[in-house]
């Protein structure tokens, strides 16, 4: 069991599969556990066993999903993965894949919830180390604002807007604390637009979307015929998202993020802002 003042990571081989969001290919995903102050790192075996690791330089570009490319080896959508995985206070772990996208499973966090609680969390010899930030870093582009500042623990404040009628305007604040990413924000799944849908497959995206791994809007309503799993689906998937691409900074963060209708790009340069402003951080 884990206690909170050390590194950890998970006590056993846990492996599941699944579809890729974007590529409809049929990917199996093994994690396993891997030593102090590894971090994330994502495996090809199809690949030799070639090795990504979950950082902020590999982010290559991310309009629907975050990408991570190293010498020319893509790794597609492992933002929710790597929510699970800090939501649930994994600091250091090898996912195998053998494919060039991470399943979706159920277009929540829900399913790698449930398998890192399968694995069981250890803890390791060193300490954890956390980046505390110091000043406020913004970023703003075309109306999509985000900032990170100083607090004393991890929280996000997120707000989205849509013209839908079952979105409009969301706000939800999180605070990462004792098991709270697993009750209000790991089970909210990802959502799009039957109009989007009909560009991405054009564009040869969205191929393994379907009714089981995303909510899909219409104009006025939603194909799915489950119901929504929190009024606030939506903005609770966002904040998912985000703590899925901070996670690229490769240990846990102490600071509060508020973001205004970000996105995958929006929180990836915030990032990159962030490690580049002199003095606005710390390693504790």
């Amino acid at each position: 069991m884990a206690t909170g003042m050390n590194q950890t990571t998970i006590s056993k081989p846990v492996k599941t599969k699944g579809v890729g969001l974007h590529t409809g290919v049929d990917v199996e995903v093994k994690l396993v556990p891997a030593p102090e102050n590894t971090g994330y790192i994502f495996v090809r075996t199809d690949l030799d066993n070639f090795e990504i690791p979950a950082s902020v330089e590999y982010v290559s570009h991310c309009s629907y999903a975050t990408t991570l490319m190293r010498r020319g080896v893509v790794l597609s959508t492992c933002e929710h993965l790597l929510s699970a995985l800090r939501g649930s206070g994994v600091d250091n772990c090898f996912i195998q894949l053998d494919n060039i996208e991470i399943p979706i499973l159920d277009g929540s966090s829900e399913d790698w919830i449930e398998l890192i609680s399968k694995a069981g969390l250890r803890d390791l010899n060193a300490r954890r180390r956390t980046l505390k930030v110091l000043k406020t870093v913004d970023f703003e582009e075309d109306g999509r604002r985000m900032s990170i500042e100083p607090s004393e623990r991890f929280e996000i404040e997120c707000v989205i807007d849509f013209p839908h009628p079952f979105i409009r305007r969301q706000a939800f604040h999180f605070i990462m604390e004792n098991g709270s990413f697993g009750k209000q924000i790991a089970s909210a799944r990802t959502f799009g637009f039957t109009h989007e849908i009909e560009m991405l497959r054009k564009a040869n995206l969205a191929l393994g979307g379907s009714l089981d791994n995303a909510i899909v809007l219409t104009s006025e309503g939603m194909l799915n015929e489950t119901p929504l799993r929190f009024d606030d689906e939506f903005v609770r998937h966002k904040i998912l998202d985000i703590i899925g691409d901070v996670a690229l900074l490769g240990m846990p963060v102490q600071a509060k993020i508020t973001a205004e209708k970000s996105g995958h790009a929006v929180h990836a340069a915030l990032m990159s802002k962030l490690l580049k402003t002199e003095g606005a951080w710390e390693i504790i």
